[in-house]
């Protein structure tokens, strides 16, 4: 017996563990967001591209490197004139020179890189801005599709009530058998939102699972999350401003116009001439030893980098041109998602305050006026798709309302409505 009750309770444990194991909480979106950045494949590309960036800082600031020179010269292994060794009038030099660069030209390579690493930098956090605008909108279409489905399951529940209050009253012939018969053909309905919800949510789930990098199944993955909306937004002008402070793609704009000058201030340096000092030692028979220096300056009569110069002082004017359209794209941006998330509360509000309530009132009325034979079938029935329309525009406007601020928390370049 007591071997029988170990057993059993063994089972029972195992079976606890494994409910335990296959069970996962639901992730927040700041979860989301966290796993997001550790691992979805292209964020981490793009930091490789900042990693690259850094390591060409260090080319950059490199010294040219010195040249040395060993010759041995007049060796004599011939036969003929007085006798003498092979090496009896050797001629051996040594000689090392080195590149002196002028005009700051290093440093003007280390400027240049270093903001061009600013500029990968930026480059990474609009890539984020957007990957992310498109995570926060698939995490809004798993909370919407969620919402959808509970509201199929109430109505669903709700109309079997209503259904096994009529096969009563059919039963004590309070109505006839055709009426009964459309009440439960009208059943299918609920069915096939109830399925179509099912299949939404499981399909948003899937294309968040796929921007997670995540191999969970979806049985397995849920999130959670608010699903309303806030009737307070910020000042357009804050929002602006904010927009202006932080866009990575403006200030990476305004970082290619910095870069330009550092590189045209680069090419007049590389348009001066650089000398080659020299310094040479050898041995020169009967002398035993001398010591000499150099200097080799090229003549740059034909090639002053005039080409290069021309480039780089056009491309200033480019890039500024360019940060400015940028700062144009910035208002058209925060403008147009303002606009958008204004509407949706503006339509939002009449739902909560008035719309949701009536739906459910009018329904309540016209089931409870049916069943005691004050109210058509049709009166029920229409009641009854009002609710559900009046419902599922409400849930819908909600995940508008949450896309338009996920566009206007893109357009600024951070979140600034949660």
């Amino acid at each position: 017996m007591r071997r029988l009750f170990l057993c059993v309770f063994g089972v029972f444990a195992i079976s606890i563990m494994a409910q335990s194991a296959f069970a996962q909480r639901a992730l927040t979106w700041q979860e989301i967001r966290d796993k997001f950045e550790t691992a979805n494949p292209t964020l981490r590309a793009s930091q490789i591209g900042i990693d690259e960036s850094r390591a060409q800082e260090i080319t950059a600031n490199l010294r040219p490197n010195p040249n040395l020179t060993v010759a041995a010269d007049q060796i004599d292994p011939f036969n003929g004139g007085p006798p003498h060794g092979p090496f009896a009038y050797l001629l051996s030099t040594a000689s090392i020179s080195q590149l002196w660069e002028r005009q700051h030209k290093r440093g003007l390579r280390l400027e240049s890189a270093q903001k061009a690493t600013a500029l990968a930098t930026s480059g990474q956090a609009d890539l984020e801005r957007n990957l992310l605008f498109n995570l926060r909108g698939a995490f809004v279409q798993v909370l919407q599709e969620k919402a959808i489905l509970n509201l199929a399951k109430e109505n669903l529940a709700y109309y079997d009530h209503v259904l096994e209050v009529n096969r009563e009253r059919y039963k004590a012939g309070g109505i006839a058998q055709v009426d009964l018969k459309r009440l439960e053909l009208q059943r299918v309905q609920y069915l096939s939102d109830l399925q179509t919800a099912d299949v939404g949510l499981r399909t948003a789930k899937i294309q968040l699972l796929m921007l997670l990098n995540d191999q969970t199944s979806v049985e397995q993955f849920d999130v959670i999350g608010p699903f309303e909306f806030g009737e307070q937004i910020p000042p357009l002008n804050d929002v602006r401003q904010a927009a202006l402070d932080t866009r990575p793609d403006l200030r990476a704009a305004i970082q290619s116009v910095d870069k330009a000058k550092t590189d045209y201030r680069l090419a007049v340096a590389n348009g001066s001439t650089d000398p080659t000092l020299g310094l040479d030692v050898g041995r020169n028979p009967p002398i035993d030893a001398y010591f000499g220096v150099n200097v080799s300056i090229p003549l740059r009569i034909f090639d002053r980098n005039q080409g290069e110069k021309r480039r780089t002082q056009l491309d200033i004017d480019r890039n500024d041109r360019l940060a400015a359209a940028a700062r144009a794209q910035v208002f058209n941006d925060v403008d147009s998602a303002y606009a958008t998330v204004n509407s949706a509360v503006i339509l939002l509000k009449p739902y909560k305050e008035q719309y949701l309530e009536e739906a459910s009132d009018v329904r309540d009325t016209i089931a409870f006026s049916y069943q005691h034979g004050a109210a058509s079938l049709l009166d029920f029935l229409n009641a009854q798709a009002d609710y559900r329309a009046v419902q599922v525009n409400y849930l819908n406007l909600v995940a508008s309302y949450l896309n338009a601020a996920s566009q206007l928390n893109l357009a600024v370049g951070r979140e600034v409505i949660q």
